[in-house]
């Protein structure tokens, strides 16, 4: 059922466009759904349908209203005494009702002939989906959980395999023999010069960093131009192959694992970065073990795609970064669902528990406490979503209602109008955060220390740092969330909040960071970019 009613929320999205390019370039809705085919990259295979969808259909869509469209379709069932959920205001009860039942066969007819052409296409993606379900790269042939493909969980998640042919080869290992005859841990550090810079290396302290994550520590972003009808073009569309076979995750660019140039607006700037400038020998040694939807319950399977030998690779930094989803849900009973402290600290216990079976002696844990989302609503209700922006009749608050009545807000807690409620997500939040920060203080394990990073508090001290910070380059708070969704940082908020989580992390706890490596220009010079990322 929910996946239907993603399916609604889609088609009144793509309506919508498709109604604002018809809008813009004065033509009819048949041209404009042309147009848009026409934006589609070739790489996904799916312009022919959309062009005959266009060619079939198209003369039906100047009837349409995008949400009376959409219900015309039955994606789903409206269950007995529940509204008809809408983004736009709904036109009146009888026009609603008639649009309906006269435009029923067309649209569902129009669905089945949609779902007909691209069934192939359609089980290509849950194939795909389904085989990276357990988060390990799709295509890895040694077996050794790292890949050269970027994609489908590849290298934009974990550092390059620099071999695909040998799995005793791979990032974060210890060097074997000095990488004397080979690269055997992928950070471009070898050949016959080793002997002669052998003090480039010795006392060095190579770590790794691993994130176990929710979409925001993935980077979850839908760029706000895929929803702009006036700024699309085929240039605007040329990451979407990219962005689809990553899950609509930057991880590239995230605050954690980020290593190359944005694309996206802003700047990337990480915790990985940071890590590796103070010691060039952790090159290419990170992980993002991260997933949309991740909470202390589902990362317990998530885990187990860590590719860490107790024995053979160098300590890592691990930063649990569940900042949410413990307490964001799109259920209609939504506290129900809300993780309670005693079923947090079972499942973060037993995380490390994991953890502490297979991580190096001498790595160390970073508990990170849940964000405080009530800036969410306090920043975006009353500001235009980018569907809304061309004629002025769509807000966030009316994203957030039209997602909830769906039950598919990717948090209705704090996604809502409802201050009560919102109040009680953040009282929640605390408390889990609280149970974390205990953990922190009383257990110890054999292989790893572990700390406490403060999250949230009064509507979240690091989104005031940040939003301070911005503010003095120039920006305004509300350009902190992704706009699309509403929900998740921004890459600008992203950038800025590595900073100030590294420099949290650099003057509290230096021994996690390790020493500055004092020869960095001199690997520099000698092994240039080590190979690239």
């Amino acid at each position: 059922m929910i996946s239907f009613l993603w399916l609604l929320a889609g088609c009144v999205l793509v309506t919508s466009v498709i109604e604002q390019l018809a809008q813009l370039h004065n033509s009819t809705a048949k041209a404009a759904l042309e147009r848009l085919c026409n934006y589609i990259p070739e790489k996904l295979h799916f312009q022919d349908i959309c062009y005959l969808v266009a060619e079939i259909y198209g003369p039906e869509l100047y009837k349409m209203n995008a949400d009376v469209v959409c219900h015309s379709i039955k994606l789903c069932k409206q269950d007995a005494g529940q509204p008809l959920c809408h983004l736009y205001p709904p036109p009146k009860v009888s026009y609603w009702i008639f649009e309906i039942s006269v435009n029923q066969f067309i649209y569902t007819e129009f669905f089945t002939v949609f779902l007909f052409l691209g069934g192939k296409k359609s089980f290509s993606i849950f194939f795909f989906y389904s085989v990276i379900k357990n988060q390990l790269p799709f295509e890895d042939f040694d077996g050794d959980k790292f890949s050269v493909f970027p994609t489908l969980r590849g290298y934009h998640w974990r550092g390059r395999d620099c071999n695909e042919g040998n799995a005793t080869v791979y990032p974060g290992r210890r060097p074997h023999n000095w990488d004397v005859e080979s690269d055997t841990n992928c950070n471009g550090i070898w050949g016959i010069l080793i002997p002669l810079i052998k003090s480039f290396l010795l006392g060095t302290e190579s770590k790794g960093i691993i994130l176990l994550g929710d979409s925001a520590g993935a980077h979850f972003h839908i760029p706000p131009e895929w929803m702009t009808a006036a700024q699309m073009s085929l240039r605007v569309f040329s990451d979407l192959p990219l962005a689809f076979t990553n899950e609509f995750d930057w991880p590239q660019f995230s605050g954690i694992t980020g290593f190359l140039n944005s694309t996206i607006g802003g700047w990337t700037d990480s915790f990985y970065l940071y890590l590796r400038r103070r010691n060039l020998c952790n090159h290419r040694d990170f992980q993002n073990i991260s997933k949309n939807g991740g909470s202390s319950q589902n990362l317990l399977d998530l885990m187990k795609s860590l590719a860490r030998d107790h024995v053979l690779d160098n300590p890592a930094i691990v930063i649990y970064y569940a900042i949410g989803n413990d307490v964001c849900n799109g259920r209609p009973d939504t506290v129900a669902h809300m993780t309670t402290p005693k079923q947090m600290h079972s499942n973060v216990m037993e995380m490390l528990q994991y953890l502490d079976s297979h991580l190096p002696k001498g790595s160390h844990v970073i508990l990170t406490g849940l964000v405080d989302g009530r800036f969410l609503w306090d920043q975006l209700h009353n500001r235009y979503h980018p569907l809304g922006q061309l004629n002025k009749d769509v807000t966030y608050k009316q994203l957030y209602s039209f997602l909830s009545c769906l039950r598919v807000s990717p948090c209705i807690g704090w996604m809502s109008s409802n201050e009560t409620l919102r109040n009680f997500t953040s009282e929640r939040a605390l408390q889990l955060s609280n149970v974390l920060k205990e953990i922190a203080r009383s257990e110890k394990f054999a292989s790893f220390d572990i700390f406490y990073m403060d999250f949230p508090l009064k509507k979240s001290k690091l989104f005031s740092c940040v939003a301070e910070e911005w503010h003095n380059l120039g920006g305004e708070a509300w350009q902190l969330i992704e706009p699309v969704d509403g929900f998740h940082p921004s890459q600008i908020a992203t950038a800025l909040g590595a900073r100030i989580l590294w420099q949290k992390a650099l003057h509290e706890w230096p021994q996690v960071l390790g020493k500055e490596n004092p020869f960095n220009s001199q690997i520099e010079a000698v092994f240039r970019d080590q190979g690239g990322h």
